[in-house]
């Protein structure tokens, strides 16, 4: 039995626990749900028991599942701890990134992150493309993107970090009523600030286009950041980024998450391009401290 299994298979069990359960294994993984699904079930016939009690809460690995997860973690620091090994061999990534991004993940996520990418690999220069329209990566107009997509495009390759929160942001001093919270369909009474024309596409921007009337909008930016700003100056209340408003004293969600603004954050690149030694140091670093974050860009208090 042991001579059948396969790295790959260890990973993906470790992937399952690590995510409990098989979507958030199959985003980190970058398969799609079905192959996961059907991997698990090759697996377990191979090993002869089950590796996960299927529950109404996600997947819980049984004991044989939980050694396996473990084994593969271990795995995964001697494979690191060789490349480390390699590394110090061989002249370090050096050269030019291309980065395409929005000036709202840049400034409020991505900033210290690039820095860190830096001191690590002082030899490697970033070049930000700052724009909410997605570059053409098989052009090369892009190295690298980092971007909000349900749709990130078919003929790239990379990692689905996690998923990008919105809510409903006031002003601290505002809150929400009693009558609100009872009836949150009264907060389409206040003032409202959205997404201009520019970012219809943006799920929260339709939102308030299908659920508040033209003449309680107050305030429409092209900006995130713009809307941000007008909701702390007290222009109305308005859908805003978890990352961003969470960490803003003078903001308060006046609503939960909505799960209908929800989009997924990825970072992406060409597949002809993924194993450049640069891509490689840019992708793996940026993805791993970008899920140091995860809690806030999905919005958990």
């Amino acid at each position: 039995m042991s001579s059948k299994l396969a790295w790959d298979d260890f990973r993906l069990v470790k992937a399952i626990t690590d995510h409990g359960g098989l979507t958030g294994a199959a985003g980190a993984l970058a398969v799609n749900h079905s192959t996961v699904f059907r991997r698990l079930g090759q697996i377990e016939e191979m090993v002869g028991m089950p590796l996960f009690e299927r529950r109404k809460t996600g997947y819980v690995a049984t004991v044989a599942g939980a050694e396996m997860a473990a084994l593969a973690g271990r795995m995964e620091e001697d494979v690191t701890a060789f490349s480390r090994r390699l590394a110090g061999r061989d002249v370090a990534p050096s050269g030019e990134i291309r980065i395409t991004t929005t000036d709202t993940l840049h400034l409020n996520l991505l900033l210290p992150i690039f820095a860190g990418f830096r001191r690590a690999h002082p030899a490697i220069r970033l070049d930000v493309v700052i724009g909410n329209q997605a570059l053409n990566l098989s052009k090369r107009d892009a190295d690298v993107a980092i971007r909000a997509s349900d749709t990130p495009g078919e003929t790239l390759v990379g990692r689905r970090i996690a998923t990008l929160a919105w809510a409903i942001y006031g002003r601290s001093e505002d809150g929400i009523t009693a009558q609100e919270k009872a009836d949150p369909a009264r907060l389409y009474l206040r003032d409202w600030v959205a997404l201009g024309d520019q970012l219809s596409h943006v799920k929260a921007a339709r939102f308030v286009r299908e659920h508040v009337a033209p003449e309680r909008i107050a305030l429409k930016s092209s900006a995130v950041l713009g809307i941000t700003e007008a909701v702390e100056q007290g222009l109305g209340i308005g859908p805003l980024p978890c990352f961003i408003a969470d960490r803003r004293p003078g903001l308060t969600r006046l609503l939960p998450p909505n799960p209908d603004f929800a989009t997924g954050l990825w970072v992406l690149t060409h597949p002809d391009i993924r194993h450049v030694p640069r891509v490689r140091a840019f992708m793996d670093y940026c993805s791993n401290e970008l899920m140091r974050h995860r809690m806030l860009i999905e919005g958990a208090e």
